[in-house]
């Protein structure tokens, strides 16, 4: 019975999975041609209100400075997200090359269980491929979560101290 040849077993599939043929993910993520972080918050287009609120007279509130506060704050926003928008772009770089090298070792693989000569060669090599498929599978998942939780916790964390700060702003504000 081992005599026989099976035609599924004998196939050539390394053409079939020579992924880099149909996409190249050094492009597959490159967001910077969908928007420029740098121009979303342009401080300079917005109108300037302490002129605007200069005409207002409020008892014990420094408009100045509250201005002053509101625009450091905004300032904070548009480097935050210009930083959580870095961050991202890395994480999907990070992506497709975990993805193009998933590619090439698939690839790898399929051509090393074709060269296999007997069928149980090519059984075992299929089992080794599996299981070494599910180990970088679940290596590159463990590395992408942790990457997206730690840009997650520095974008928080940056939220936060700008939150507070502005709540001390406000609060010596009106302490004056």
């Amino acid at each position: 019975m081992s005599n026989q040849k099976n035609p599924f077993l004998d196939a050539d599939f390394s053409k079939f999975m020579d992924m880099s043929k149909f996409m190249d993910a050094s492009k597959m993520m490159d967001m910077s041609k969908f928007m420029d972080m740098s121009k979303m918050m342009d401080m300079s287009k917005f109108p300037d209100m302490t002129k605007m609120m200069g005409e207002y007279k409020m008892p014990n509130v420094d408009v100045e400075s509250m201005m002053a506060s509101q625009r450091k704050g905004l300032e904070a926003i548009a480097s935050n997200n210009q930083k959580a928008f870095e961050n991202m772009q890395a994480y999907m770089r990070r992506q497709a090359d975990l993805a193009r090298q998933s590619f090439d070792a698939t690839s790898n693989l399929v051509q090393a269980v074709m060269q296999a000569p007997t069928a149980e060669e090519k059984v075992a090599k299929q089992v080794e491929a599996t299981k070494s498929t599910i180990e970088g599978c679940v290596s590159s998942l463990k590395e992408l979560s942790e990457l997206l939780s730690q840009n997650q916790m520095q974008t928080m964390q940056t939220v936060s101290n700008a939150v507070c700060e502005s709540m001390d702003g406000i609060q010596g504000m009106m302490k004056k």
